[in-house]
C-alpha cells in the first residue's frame, strides 16, 4: 500500500486577490474571488498553490458599524489582577480609560438572489485555482497599482498565471518565504521581474535538515527569530552548515571563498571579501605594552546623585557623574530616575518643572499610540496580516521572559500584561520594524526598574535607537559588529584569533547572542542592569561593548586552545558560560583592555575608529590661542553593500577584518 504524501504548509495566507476578466458569460466586473495562497512542501517538492475560497467578495457590500467593544484588547484580567495593575500605573489609569471605547466593524455578506450567478460563480472560483512546482516558475513581475500583485510565468510555452492581488497586504512575506527555497534576481531589462532559479537541491535540503521547530529553516529563522534561534539551535545548526560545506564524500575543506558564500547565507547580508584589494589596512602584530590594572569602584548613592543637582533639579557637574557611574553603577533605589538621563528620556539640563511637563507630554503621547492597537476589532485584525504575526510573536515571547523573576512569575501577572501592551504599543511607534523576537528581553530589566508603563515604554524607545539594526531584517547592525570584534579581537591577540580562523570559527557567530541582546542571556538579571547603566555612560569609549565580548574570550582563550576545541566544542563552551560571569571581573578586565589600546602610539586607524578614539585625538588639539579645540564628529566606519568596512579615504575602499 502506498504512503500517503508528507504535506508540509511553509506558508499561507488568506486574502489574496483574483479579478476575473469580464467575458461573454457575463462573470461581473466588479467580482473579486478571495483565496488562500499557500507555499507546500509535499514530499521535498516545494509548491505553490492557490484556491479561491467558497465565499466572494462583491465592493458593493456594505460595511455596518457594530455596538461598542470592550474586547478588543485580548489581554483579560480577573478584577483582582486589574487592582494590582492599576496600583503599579498609579495615576496614568485616567488617560487609560479615556482610550477604551470604540467601535467594532463587521462586513455584512450580500445574499446572492440568482442560483445561476452562484454556479457561475463557481465555476470561475474552480478555473482560477492552481499548484505549480516552484521549479516550473519562470519569472514573478512585481506591480503596484495601489497595491501589490504578482503575475507568475511559468518555464514552459511562456504562459502567465492568474495575476495574484494582495489588497490587505502579504507580498513581501509571500517572496521572503519563497526566497528560502528559490534564488530571486532581478531582471536586467525589467527591474519589476524577478527571475527565479532553483538552487542545488542536495545542499537545500541540507539547510531544511536544521528545522528545530515549525519546520523553518535556518536562514529564514534567524532572520525571522534570531534570539529563538541563536538560543536554542545554533549548536545543532554548525554540524549541517559544516557537512554542507565539505560535502558527503569530502574530507577536506573547501576554499576560503565558498566557506564564506555559504556561511553569508546564514546571516543575511554579510558577505566576506577573500582578497587584498589596494587600500586595506592589513592589521600586523602590534605592541600593545601592558595592561593596566584598573580598580572598580562602589555603586553611586543618593546623597551622592542629590550633590549633582542644582536647586531647580538640573544635574550639574555631568562627565563627573557619568564617570561615577561608570566605574561603580548605581545603587537599585536610584536607578528608576538615573536610567531616564542615562537614556535620553530626560535631558541632563532639564529642570524638575521640565521633566513634569515632559512626563505630561509623553503620557498623552503614549496613550494615543496604545490606542490605535486596542481599538483594532477582529474583523479588521483579519485583513492585518503583519498586526496578527506581531500580536502573536508578543504573546509567545511574554509569557516566556524572565519568568522566574518575581515581578514577571506566576499565571496572568500584571507585570505580563504591561509587558505586553508596551510592545504592542512600540509596533504602532515603528510599524516598519513593529516587533522581533528578543525585544522582549531588551524591555523586560526596564520595565522592572522603572514599574510604570510609560517611563518604560519611553526609555526603551531610547534603547531600541541604539540596538535598531540588530533587529532590522538584514541584521545591519549585527553583521557590522562582528567585523569589528573580529578586528578588535585581531588586534589584542593575534595568536588566538588565528587559532579560532584555524577551527573555521574566524567568523565569532558564537558571538551572537551576546551582541543580539547585550548580554541579556549570559548574565544574571542584577549584573544585566549593572553591566546596562555601565555601558549607558559612554564611557570610556565608543562600542564598549566590544571590549566586554574581547574581556570575555580573554578569560577563555586558554581552556579553549589547551582543549584544542573545533568549531562546535568553542560554541558549546561558550554557551555553556551563561550565568557564569562575573561582571565586575569582566567590566574591570573589558577597561583595563580599553586603556591598554589607547596608550599604543602606533594604533591602526580601523581600531581607533571602532572605539572613537579619533575623535579624541582631534579634540585635544590646541589652537593657537592655547584653547582647546572642539572635537569634530567622528567619521563613522561606513559598511559597503558587500557587509565590508569602509574606510574614510579618497581612494574610498572596503575595509575588511577578515583577511587571510
Amino acid at each position: 500500500m502506498a504512503a500517503e504524501p508528507v504535506l508540509k504548509v511553509i506558508f499561507e495566507h488568506e486574502g489574496v486577490f483574483v479579478h476575473p476578466n469580464v467575458d461573454e458569460g457575463g462573470i461581473e466586473q466588479d467580482l473579486l474571488v478571495s483565496g488562500s495562497l499557500r507555499i507546500l512542501d509535499k514530499d521535498a517538492e516545494i509548491l505553490v498553490e492557490f484556491r479561491p475560497l467558497e465565499d466572494t467578495v462583491d465592493p458593493s457590500n456594505m460595511l455596518c458599524a457594530g455596538k461598542d467593544s470592550s474586547s478588543v484588547m485580548e489581554w483579560t484580567q480577573c478584577p483582582r489582577e486589574k487592582t494590582q495593575s492599576h496600583q503599579l500605573l498609579e495615576t496614568q489609569h485616567s488617560y487609560e480609560t479615556e482610550w477604551d471605547m470604540v467601535n467594532a466593524v463587521s462586513f455584512r455578506k450580500k445574499a446572492s438572489t440568482n442560483g445561476e450567478g452562484s454556479l457561475n460563480h463557481s465555476h470561475e472560483r474552480s478555473r482560477l485555482a492552481f499548484s505549480v512546482s516552484i521549479s516550473d516558475l519562470r519569472s514573478i513581475t512585481v506591480k503596484d497599482e495601489g497595491w501589490t500583485f504578482l503575475i507568475l510565468q511559468l518555464k514552459e510555452s511562456n504562459t502567465s498565471l492568474p495575476p495574484l492581488h494582495f489588497h490587505q497586504g502579504g507580498s513581501r512575506e509571500f517572496l521572503d518565504s519563497l526566497r528560502r527555497f528559490a534564488l530571486l534576481t532581478e531582471c536586467p531589462d525589467d527591474e519589476t521581474c524577478l527571475l527565479v532559479s532553483t538552487p542545488n537541491k542536495a545542499l537545500s535540503q541540507s539547510f531544511e535538515n536544521l528545522l528545530d521547530d515549525n519546520n523553518f529553516g535556518l536562514v529564514h529563522k534567524l532572520r525571522r527569530d534570531p534570539y529563538v534561534t541563536t538560543l536554542g539551535g545554533f549548536s545543532k545548526v554548525t554540524n549541517y552548515i559544516f557537512d554542507a560545506l565539505r560535502g558527503a564524500e569530502e574530507q577536506h575543506q573547501r576554499p576560503p571563498e565558498e566557506v564564506a558564500d555559504l556561511l553569508g547565507e546564514v546571516i543575511p547580508g554579510l558577505e566576506i571579501n577573500q582578497q587584498e584589494e589596494p587600500g586595506f589596512e592589513v592589521i600586523t602584530r602590534t605592541d600593545l605594552g601592558a595592561r593596566p590594572r584598573v580598580i572598580r569602584g562602589e555603586p553611586l548613592s543618593v546623597d551622592d546623585w542629590t550633590k549633582h543637582q542644582d536647586p531647580e533639579g538640573r544635574m550639574i557637574n555631568v562627565a563627573q557623574l557619568k564617570q561615577a557611574i561608570f566605574k561603580g553603577g548605581l545603587y537599585h533605589v536610584l536607578r528608576k530616575e538615573a536610567w531616564k538621563f542615562l537614556l535620553g528620556y530626560f535631558p541632563w539640563n532639564s529642570t524638575l518643572e521640565d521633566r513634569k511637563s515632559v512626563q505630561r507630554s509623553k503620557t498623552d503621547e503614549y496613550f494615543r499610540m496604545k490606542l490605535q492597537w486596542k481599538s483594532v476589532s477582529e474583523e479588521q485584525e483579519k485583513r492585518n496580516s503583519r498586526l496578527r504575526d506581531y500580536r502573536s510573536l508578543i504573546e509567545k515571547d511574554v509569557n516566556r521572559t524572565d519568568r522566574t523573576n518575581r515581578f514577571y512569575e506566576g499565571i496572568d501577572n500584571p507585570g505580563l500584561a504591561l509587558l505586553h501592551d508596551i510592545l504592542m504599543t512600540y509596533c504602532m511607534y515603528d510599524f516598519d520594524l513593529g516587533y522581533v523576537q528578543g525585544m522582549s528581553d531588551l524591555l523586560s530589566p526596564i520595565l522592572f526598574v522603572m514599574e510604570n508603563e510609560v517611563d518604560a515604554f519611553w526609555c526603551f524607545v531610547s534603547f531600541m535607537d541604539q540596538m535598531h539594526q540588530n533587529f532590522e531584517e538584514q541584521m545591519q547592525g549585527m553583521k557590522t559588529q562582528l567585523i569589528q570584534l573580529s578586528t578588535l579581537l585581531r588586534l589584542l591577540d593575534p595568536a588566538f584569533w588565528n587559532y579560532l580562523e584555524s577551527q573555521d570559527s574566524g567568523f565569532l557567530y558564537f558571538c551572537f547572542r551576546w551582541l543580539l541582546i547585550r548580554f541579556k542571556r549570559e548574565l544574571s538579571f542584577q549584573d544585566v542592569l549593572r553591566l546596562w547603566e555601565v555601558m549607558w555612560t559612554g564611557l570610556p569609549c565608543q562600542n564598549f561593548h566590544l571590549l566586554v565580548c574581547c574581556a570575555i574570550l580573554d578569560s577563555e582563550k586558554q581552556k579553549i586552545m589547551e582543549e584544542n576545541y573545533g568549531f562546535n566544542e568553542i560554541l558549546k563552551h561558550i554557551n555553556e558560560l551563561s550565568m557564569k560571569l562575573d561582571i565586575e571581573e569582566i567590566l574591570q578586565k573589558a577597561e583595563g583592555i580599553c586603556l591598554q589600546i589607547r596608550s599604543c602610539k602606533d594604533l591602526p586607524h580601523s581600531i581607533g575608529t571602532i572605539l572613537g578614539f579619533d575623535t579624541e585625538h582631534r579634540g585635544s588639539h590646541q589652537t593657537e590661542s592655547g584653547s582647546t579645540s572642539a572635537p569634530r564628529p567622528t567619521p563613522q566606519p561606513e559598511v559597503c553593500s558587500n557587509g565590508h568596512l569602509r574606510e574614510n579615504r579618497p581612494q574610498n575602499s572596503c575595509k575588511v577584518a577578515f583577511i587571510s
